[in-house]
């Protein structure tokens, strides 16, 4: 199998997308990945691939990681005219796969190139806005009427609804639930002490986490205005901003920070901490008694909802995508309002050890194991599809 990435940089499809692969490695499956780029100027942040997590986790556990080796400034695959030296790295990577695994839709403007080795593609969808990105839904109409991709995963079913919707035939559209390591995200009295006491937080006081990058999908305005009126009315709460751009250096990030708390930035900014990219999230996670999400757009299922609940934070989030459904039972759904979603904060704190069977009763949901068995039973069917000879056609009159 050959996974191709647009590059490495931090969000949440790649962290899940990265799992999955080592998952299948450790089913028996062969793996390997390919990033268009190897470097990616995003969330006011040069990212370079050697420098991220999960390239560092595929490669120490014997993944073989290669790149075309481009640099892109903006974010997206760029310019879809690709060298000749560029399309014969693609081509030698690509002919030791049965299956072609597409990290969302963006790798097929590459993966579609002329005299490329015929190999079938099934590229898995982590979005449920593809009307917002219409180059890639283009590409990806395009390579399906090609014969080229063969299968979509869907990790949500807002995304298979909206992919529907955008005329993608429901025949392709596979449900595949995210999943995380159980192992790894889990309550942990012990972290969640260690990382209070660095960040100089008191046992009982009240603490929310915000995992994202720095994208206005997330609305991180919105956030800061609910943790502006959150910090200001409960005086002894906490908030932890988590991911790419979260940190003092991003300008954009000061200047959101600035609207949002006005002359009050001073009084409250010290219990507002930027901690940046963390690799060390399960903990920051058991740290918190609070997962948020105030996304307007974009999301299928949310990561960061499903490791916080699994670390025994209660989910608040916005009707966006699939967080409703996976937050049902467990946590609270909010309207895009600052107060009400601060409202929420005190709400879902206070009911953290209510909530505590619910958050246990759903784990098995949200096993990594069953979304890897489902994964890899898919790829199975692809592969043996893909080695039955084809029938002859009788020649029409």
């Amino acid at each position: 199998m050959l996974s191709v990435y647009e590059g490495f940089f931090c969000g949440g499809a790649r962290i899940l997308h990265s799992d999955v692969v080592l998952g299948l490695r450790e089913g028996g499956q062969q793996h390997r990945v390919l990033s268009v780029h190897r470097e990616v100027y995003r969330e006011a942040a040069r990212q370079r691939m050697e420098d991220d997590t999960c390239y560092r986790t595929l490669t120490a556990a014997g993944v073989s990681v290669t790149s075309l080796g481009r640099t892109f400034d903006t974010g997206g695959m760029g310019p879809a005219a690709f060298t000749g030296r560029e399309l014969a790295d693609t081509a030698r990577a690509m002919a030791g796969a049965d299956v072609v695994l597409s990290l969302k839709e963006q790798p097929l403007a590459l993966l579609s190139q002329p005299g490329l080795p015929r190999r079938p593609v099934v590229v898995c969808l982590h979005r449920s806005d593809p009307h917002n990105q219409p180059r890639a839904l283009e590409d990806l109409k395009s390579a399906i009427a090609a014969g080229t991709v063969v299968a979509c995963v869907c990790c949500a079913e807002s995304t298979r609804a909206a992919y529907e919707n955008a005329g993608i035939p429901p025949a392709l559209l596979h449900d595949i639930p995210n999943g995380v390591d159980l192992a790894r995200f889990r309550p942990d009295a012990a972290g969640r002490l260690a990382l209070r006491t660095c960040l100089g937080i008191t046992p009982p006081a009240p603490v929310v986490v915000f995992a994202a990058r720095y994208d206005g999908m997330k609305n991180v305005p919105l956030f800061l205005r609910a943790a502006r009126a959150w910090l200001a009315g409960v005086p002894d709460s906490h908030v932890l901003m988590c991911g790419a751009g979260m940190t003092p250096a991003n300008p954009g990030l000061d200047a959101d920070i600035t609207a949002a708390f006005g002359h009050h930035r001073g009084d409250l900014s010290s219990r507002l901490h930027l901690l940046g990219v963390r690799r060390d999230m399960e903990t920051v996670y058991a740290a918190a008694d609070v997962v948020a999400l105030t996304s307007s757009w974009g999301e299928a299922a949310p990561l960061c909802l499903i490791e916080g609940m699994m670390c025994g934070a209660v989910p608040v989030a916005t009707d966006v995508g699939d967080s409703a459904a996976i937050v049902r039972g467990s946590g609270i759904v909010t309207p895009p309002d600052p107060q009400a979603i601060a409202g929420a904060w005190t709400t879902a704190t206070a009911a953290r050890d209510t909530l505590t069977p619910a958050l246990t009763a759903s784990r098995e949901r949200f096993s990594r194991t069953r979304m890897t068995a489902s994964y890899a039973a898919l790829l199975d069917q692809v592969a043996a599809a893909a080695d039955r000879p084809v029938r002859s056609q009788p020649l029409g009159r």
